[in-house]
């Protein structure tokens, strides 16, 4: 029987931008694509890692283009085509309300945001309101967290800023990608385990130890955690055989793969 997968954290531009903004993105990061940033470029590399749908998250960088970013996710949800795609939002909008009632009503399950992308600290209000409303719509919120290699100096999303905005906000559907904070998996293990959080594995399989992973795994619960690859930065199919590798029961397996997602997702 095939193996369900379900890749929660991807990435796809529009294809008259796609060849320049993954060049950019390329050079700034210092790390290769595996895609040429288009979405038919990443259902190819879905497809040959056996992965049946993905996430696509897109960035808002600046507030102006909320409009034109969310018609490009409008197009690919339409295509209905192994991608889907959540909305996003920039914390500097003079009508968050307005616009994440937009998303809610053409029918986008989430929103995702980029603290260091958006040069906004996690925990700042103009966030955590955002994430308020967010919730209160039934919207799925997930962000960046930890060191972002294009901005290595600047950690917005540390593990102590999201435990202040569960704490404070209290919200149901949040995902903290790159296992919790890329690369500061010690912290997110002393402060994250356990909290009622989702992440996701994006851009952490083959960095993160075995030893933090199955400890993520089994300390905060594999029932919270999603199978995730950032493509085009992550080799989907590599990624699929490096967490095949990690000695996780089936059933924790299952729950990562496709199960928790489908529960996120109402699928």
């Amino acid at each position: 029987m095939e193996r369900k997968i379900i890749d929660f954290h991807t990435h796809a531009f529009p294809e008259k931008i796609a060849g320049k903004t993954i060049e950019l993105l390329s050079k700034k990061g210092g790390i290769p694509a595996h895609t040429d940033g288009t979405a038919e470029g990443l259902r190819k590399r879905l497809s040959e890692a056996g992965i049946s749908l993905g996430v696509v998250l897109p960035v808002v960088t600046r507030a102006e283009q909320f409009e034109s970013i969310t018609r490009f996710a409008a197009q690919i949800n339409e295509e209905n085509n192994r991608l889907l795609s959540f909305g996003g939002i920039h914390p500097d909008t003079p009508d968050y309300k307005t616009e994440l009632k937009t998303l809610s009503d053409m029918g986008f399950l989430g929103v995702k945001l980029h603290p260091d992308y958006q040069g906004v600290y996690f925990d700042d209000i103009r966030f955590m309101r955002i994430i308020e409303y967010a919730s209160e719509l039934g919207l799925i919120i997930i962000t960046h967290a930890g060191v972002d290699i294009g901005f290595p100096d600047a950690v917005r999303c540390t593990p102590k800023r999201a435990l202040k905005v569960l704490r404070e906000v209290k919200p149901e559907k949040l995902v903290l990608a790159h296992m919790g904070g890329w690369s500061l998996w010690e912290e997110v293990i002393d402060t994250l385990a356990g909290e009622p959080v989702y992440m996701d594995t994006a851009y952490s399989m083959g960095h993160i130890s075995e030893e933090h992973f199955m400890t993520l795994c089994r300390v905060h619960g594999a029932e919270k955690i999603l199978f995730a690859t950032d493509c085009p930065w992550g080799n989907p199919k590599q990624d699929v055989e490096t967490f095949l590798s990690m000695p996780l029961n089936a059933e924790e397996q299952e729950l990562i793969l496709h199960r928790n997602a489908e529960r996120l997702l109402n699928m």
